[in-house]
């Protein structure tokens, strides 16, 4: 409620060491749901009538385009590159479905240029030619106001639904077509896309995360919810990167599975890059607040060893740690993850000479040096403290 102290949020990331945040459009203007109804306020188009929308407030003018709102949006992210801090900005949200589709502005009764979107799923495909062309003018006057900012990342909607696949891949190519003019060429995504039409037999959207392995995506935040089996692949197991995508892994696609420290941990050691649904300061809901600190903490201590470790000549390598969760670069680095603790074996036949051996607590970040080891085999390690463990093994230069 009220106006959010963008600031303060900035600030809080900082704080725990993080550097990314999705930041969200909701394209409706109201939301009828009788059990979460809220309004929402400014957006892409200004709202001048002639004529009252369904919310009562006077209609969206789709020729044009709200100045405050796009000045706010550079704000905003230039102020989180000044914080160290990526953006994906959310081009497009289409979970809320046809709850919010009454306070939509290409719903036909909220604007004077007769434009009918028709419904929430309809507007995400490419059925409506008119409403595609509004689409590709708002997608060009977002890229105009901020390519050349060095933090930004494009996410084309959050959540869709399957029949978006065309549509998705479409506005994909055409960000990407647009840019190559440009000075920056900022990587474009797309978050996890459902099949929604079963959930009466399931209970649970199911996942098509092949079409987002398979699409022309630079990243992807693939999906797993509830009942569907895709929810224990990346909640607690998640498998290592093969390099075709970045895969930010999100609890808000993965849920409620995800949600716990260990994850985190997980994630970075199979070489992805994990993010938090962050209740902030709100009650947080299927994770206990100390669980989603935690998390937290864990997020910040992973990215203060990317910022160590030659991240870019790190890949996923299970085969060389018996716990299976490994970062390495071969003989130079590795970062292995104990799940349950106690002892490990990591096969450190490609080094030579001595390596430096550390120990890290993974919620609370303290450090235990290990000593050194010698190289050219497999060596056993146990960790020095209960519970979870993350070790690092470094050649010093």
């Amino acid at each position: 409620t009220g106006k959010f102290d963008f600031d303060r949020y900035l600030g809080f990331l900082n704080s725990y060491n993080h550097n990314f945040y999705r930041h969200w459009i909701f394209e409706f203007a109201w939301n009828a749901d009788k059990n979460s109804t809220f309004t929402v306020e400014p957006h892409p188009w200004p709202r001048p009538g002639p004529g009252q929308a369904r919310d009562g407030k006077p209609n969206f003018d789709l020729s044009k385009f709200d100045p405050h709102y796009f000045e706010r949006l550079r704000s905003r992210v230039t102020a989180a590159r000044d914080h160290g801090i990526y953006a994906a900005i959310v081009l497009f949200e289409s979970s809320f479905g046809d709850s919010a589709w009454a306070g939509h502005p290409f719903n036909k009764d909220n604007n004077i240029n007769g434009v009918d979107g028709g419904n929430m799923v309809k507007f995400h495909t490419l059925e409506v030619p008119a409403v595609v062309r509004l689409q590709e003018a708002y997608v060009r006057k977002v890229v105009d106001t901020v390519n050349d900012l060095d933090n930004v990342l494009y996410e084309i909607c959050n959540e869709p639904g399957e029949e978006a696949k065309e549509w998705g891949v479409y506005l994909c190519k055409y960000i990407k077509d647009y840019q190559t003019a440009k000075p920056k060429q900022h990587p474009v995504g797309m978050t996890a896309i459902f099949d929604k039409a079963h959930w009466s037999q399931f209970q649970s959207w199911i996942a098509r995360n092949d079409l987002l392995f398979n699409g022309p995506y630079d990243w992807i935040a693939p999906g797993g919810w509830a009942k569907d089996p895709q929810a224990s692949v990346w909640g607690k197991d998640p498998p290592a990167n093969d390099g075709r995508k970045v895969v930010f892994l999100d609890p808000d696609h993965i849920w409620p599975v995800a949600p716990q420290r260990g994850w985190v941990w997980k994630c970075f050691a199979r070489g992805h890059q994990p993010i938090l649904m962050d209740w902030y300061d709100s009650q947080p809901t299927e994770i206990s607040e100390a669980e989603e600190e935690a998390m937290r903490q864990a997020m910040g201590h992973t990215r203060a060893y990317a910022n160590r470790m030659n991240l870019a000549h790190m890949t996923p390598r299970n085969d060389l740690a018996s716990t299976q969760y490994c970062l390495a670069d071969p003989g130079e680095e590795y970062l292995v993850y104990l799940p349950e603790g106690g002892e490990v074996t990591v096969d450190l036949s490609a080094a030579t000479g001595e390596l430096a051996v550390e120990w890290m607590h993974p919620v609370e970040g303290t450090l235990t040096p290990g000593g050194t080891v010698t190289g050219g085999d497999k060596r056993a390690f146990t960790a020095p403290f209960e519970g979870d463990a993350v070790l690092y093994i470094w050649r010093k230069q």
